[in-house]
């Protein structure tokens, strides 16, 4: 997040309150079961098997000596299970200890004090065989962690320290066989000192600051050869794609004290390689196998992998064994993608991304997990193919690095990735000035070079993975930059390197071709037309108009029915679930203008179908100010990330979906905006437009535009036919709406629709808008918004007589998918369309059925249409019930009808 914007000490105070990384149970999970105490190690060459869990006790309530907490037999009574990925307020959350933190204020009742002492993590672990070596992988300790095997210290603090270090500690001599014991004292956890986590102003901060472990451990067993960092470099032939070179590398490590000859083994789908090498005593050697030497390591016609909507997503597999005298010594795997990706400055300076050759707008959304670090695979996994609906093609993580499984999905579904370093604390503490973040000592160095390398060997073989972002509201100086470029360079870094997500410079990469310039708080729709501050040119790499007001079912599981008062009553209060920043603890800005535009909201029910309008509408001119000007030859936009595309918790800002995964306004304004080929009205030049966002062109379209009364009264209607539009985000203006049209009311409603050369509707946008528009003052911008003088009148809206709509809904099951199609008609008898018509899967108790994809949703109908819906999702999220369709709009009366 854009944080200079934290320029007061209050702001900062309030931002920096948490440490993040680990697992997430996703909304319906149920209390975690007790892990499997003991893990059960395999003793097969190039195993790594990772601990199934945990025991965890604070260090305030064990007395006992390190040498007996990490000893086998050690009884510990009342300590508590955990996950294999656990934080420390994860584990307890999961034991029923607190109440749920997402409901009201419950989080601030949780006492920071329990999580400012050492926590113990305890495993046991059996070996059947100890003829083999043995070591502990890990990553992901929040923030520091003393180690112990069968009684012996193996590691200190000092050494295990920061979230994403790599660590392999070799235990080999204390390894016996049976049972066996591994215990961690994690350290308490500070962002602002610890090169860890911090949520800064996305959420009230977890009170245990994410400490913990995070990532899986790992007991690896092995012979004497170890294989690792193994890894692929390709080169893509660009444009043609016609052939592509492969090397493949890995580290040959000798861990016994006697030289050793070994046969390193590997293969790539039909292509086999193989060498032999002697290794001395402790030696580790690079083995590298290239085309020059493996004529089957130059592919002709690879197969090449594309981000969604761009072609396919191939994977390649690497295979390797190391063998000494005829016996397997250890195995290695990676998995990996050919595909090539530049990102030059382009005349403006901005940051033009290229895949294979073809340029594209990322259009992506700032990544959450969970507040407490739970993994849920599902979880996770449903909000990626959320962001496939919605269009957008890019997820950025600010910090907060998800495990393997994340990038895995990526690759899988063709989502790009852009990870990089948070800002706000102890990552920028040297850079940022008077932010949060102590300066750097003498030790941190080395901590942030090996974080670097880490990552980097971590995610190198992701083709979802298009770049790492080294800095975030700063760009790092010369010391940190080398330590940086060295570790990347190092670990054969295959992607551009950017110095930050502002617009900031380093020494060696220069600009970083992005902007962080807002908004981050409420502005009017026009704003993102404005080729300025954060409007819709060059690279934004996160923004938007900040508050996201959930459904009404979701309010009511996550606030209080006094909060939910006071939500839509009182637009200086505080509220808990928006932030901790003081620049948007309210949402006054936001309310201002509701209230503003469309009227004093007279209920909550009121307040929350204005706010879905709101939302709809502006998220959906982001988006399309950014895609139509995507391939302007003047200042073009060349990448925008909504702020953010999640939450880690039940929060009321910075979400196009909230934690339960239901979809509002934000929701659809985004899925409409990033249709595949899209007709959309500007609101600075009152054109209309077609975009294509396929790869191929389209012609021979028709392109209508009518003006309604918001009675339904027609006003003006323009048929422009022959329209064409090139593809790769090209777009073709097809005619632009006249400055004013005799009689029309001051609120207005446009209907847009777009149609193929059989008179197929392929397109339709509906808008409301006023002749009076909203007013910019842009001489007061600041980072976080900018000024609106006047408010456009949508008042007349209210206005709009109510309009039934019939409704009638089926089902169809197939294993464990289901699909349930609507028909929405308009019945009213006079001319008034039916606006913004929402249709909801429930349940027999009228609770949403979610995770759920639909169609289309939020559409406006005129008197006499039809629509067909539909909506898919998991059977068993239904838990046993007929599924029902809830049908309610902006002037239609609310009805539940059956859908089985």
């Amino acid at each position: 997040m854009n944080r200079h914007r934290l320029a007061t000490a209050a702001v900062v105070l309030g931002l920096l309150g948490s440490l993040t990384t680990s697992a997430w149970a996703g909304p319906h999970a149920r209390q975690a079961a007790p892990p499997d105490r003991v893990t059960r190690v395999s003793a097969a060459p190039g195993s790594a098997t990772a601990l199934t869990g945990y025991t965890i006790q604070s260090t305030a309530k064990v007395s006992d000596p390190p040498a007996d907490i990490s000893s086998p037999g050690y009884p510990a009574t009342g300590w508590y299970p955990a996950g294999p990925r656990s934080t420390v307020l994860a584990a307890l959350l999961a034991n029923g200890v607190y109440a749920d933190p997402f409901y009201s204020t419950n989080q601030q009742k949780i006492p920071k004090a329990d999580f400012q002492v050492p926590w113990w993590y305890r495993s046991d672990f059996t070996v059947a065989d100890t003829s083999g070596r043995t070591s502990l992988d890990l990553s992901g300790v929040i923030s520091a962690a003393d180690v112990y095997v069968n009684g012996h210290q193996v590691a200190t603090a000092q050494d295990v320290t920061g979230a994403y270090t790599h660590h392999e500690l070799d235990v080999t001599s204390l390894v016996r066989s049976g049972t066996n014991t591994v215990a961690f004292r994690i350290r308490p956890n500070d962002p602002d000192k610890n090169l860890t986590m911090g949520w800064i102003d996305w959420l009230q901060p977890p009170p245990d600051e994410n400490m913990g472990i995070v990532r899986d451990v790992l007991v690896r067993r092995g012979g004497p050869v170890a294989l690792r960092d193994a890894h692929v470099v390709t080169r893509l032939d660009v444009p043609s794609l016609a052939s592509a070179d492969l090397t493949v590398k890995a580290q040959a490590r000798n861990d016994s004290g006697e030289p050793v000859t070994t046969t390193v083994l590997g293969s790539i789908g039909t292509t086999a390689f193989e060498k032999t090498l002697t290794l001395a005593a402790h030696e580790t050697r690079t083995v590298s196998f290239t085309p020059s030497d493996v004529p089957g390591l130059h592919l002709t016609s690879p197969k090449v992998w594309w981000p969604a909507g761009m072609g396919g997503q191939p994977l390649y597999d690497l295979k390797l064994t190391a063998s000494v005298s005829g016996t397997v010594s250890d195995t290695a795997q990676q998995t990996f993608g050919i595909r090539d990706v530049q990102a030059p400055l382009n005349s403006d300076g901005a940051r033009q991304y290229r895949v294979n050759g073809r340029r594209l707008l990322i259009k992506g959304g700032g990544w959450s997990p969970d507040e407490f670090l739970r993994w849920d695979r599902t979880y996770v996994e449903d909000r990626l193919k959320y962001a496939l609906d919605l269009g957008l093609n890019t997820i950025r993580l600010e910090g907060h690095l998800e495990p393997d499984e994340f990038f895995d999905l990526a690759d899988r579904y063709g989502i790009l990735t852009l990870p990089g370093w948070e800002c706000c604390d102890k990552w920028e503490g040297q850079v940022n000035g008077s932010e949060s973040g102590e300066k750097w000592t003498a030790a941190d160095y080395p901590v942030a070079k090996a974080s670097m390398a880490a990552e980097a060997a971590r995610l190198r073989d992701h083709p979802s993975v298009i770049s790492f972002l080294v800095g975030s509201d700063f760009a790092p100086d010369a010391t940190i930059e080398k330590n940086y470029l060295d570790a990347l360079k190092a670990d054969d870094w295959p992607v551009p390197v950017v110095a930050a997500a502002s617009d900031k410079s380093s020494p060696q990469l220069g600009s970083s071709g992005l902007k962080m310039t807002g908004p981050y708080d409420w502005i009017p729709p026009n704003y993102w037309y404005a080729k300025r501050e954060g409007g819709a040119t060059g690279f934004n790499s996160e923004t938007s108009a900040g508050p996201d007001i959930p459904t009404l079912d979701t309010l009511r599981r996550m606030m209080t029915p006094a909060e939910l008062d006071t939500l839509w009553k009182n637009p200086n209060a505080k509220q808990y679930h928006r932030s901790p920043s003081s620049t948007f603890g309210t949402l006054k800005l936001y309310d201002d203008a509701l209230t503003g535009r469309y009227g004093a909201p007279k209920s909550l029910t009121d307040y929350v179908r204005k706010a879905q309008l709101a939302q709809y509408e502006n998220v959906r001119a982001q988006f399309e100010a950014y895609g139509r000007n995507a391939t302007d030859s003047s200042k073009p936009s060349t990448g925008v990330v909504y702020w953010m595309f999640n939450s880690g918790w039940t929060s009321l800002h910075w979400q196009l979906m909230d934690r339960y995964l239901d979809q509002g306004g934000a929701y659809f304004g985004a899925k409409k905006a990033n249709e595949p080929l899209h007709v959309q009205y500007s609101y600075d030049d009152r054109s209309v437009v077609v975009v294509d966002n396929r790869h191929s062109a389209a012609s021979g379209l028709t392109v209508r535009a009518t003006l309604f009364d918001p009675d339904g009264t027609q006003k003006y209607d323009r048929t422009v036919t022959g329209v064409k539009v090139g593809g790769d985000g090209a777009h073709s203006t097809a005619l632009t709406l006249p400055a004013s049209v005799p009689g029309l009311a001051t609120t207005y409603l446009v209907r847009l629709t777009l149609s193929d050369s059989s008179g197929r509707e392929i397109s339709r946008n509906v808008y409301w808008l006023s002749s009076r528009p909203d007013t910019l003052d842009w001489a007061r911008t600041d980072w976080y918004y900018t000024p609106t003088t006047s408010y456009a009148d949508l008042t007349g809206l209210g206005a709009m007589p109510q309009i039934p709509v019939a409704a009638t809904a089926s089902t169809d099951t197939s294993g464990a998918t289901a699909t349930t199609t609507v028909t929405l008609r308009n019945t009213g008898s006079g001319k008034t369309p039916a606006l913004f018509t929402d249709v909801h899967l429930v349940d027999a108790q009228g609770k949403p059925v979610l995770p759920v994809e639909w169609s289309d949703n939020e559409v406006g109908l005129w008197p006499g249409e039809t629509v067909t819906l539909t909506a898919t999702y998991r059977t068993a999220d239904l838990h046993g019930s007929a599924p029902r369709v809830r049908v309610s709009g902006w002037n239609t009366p609310e009805r539940t009808v059956p859908a089985a």
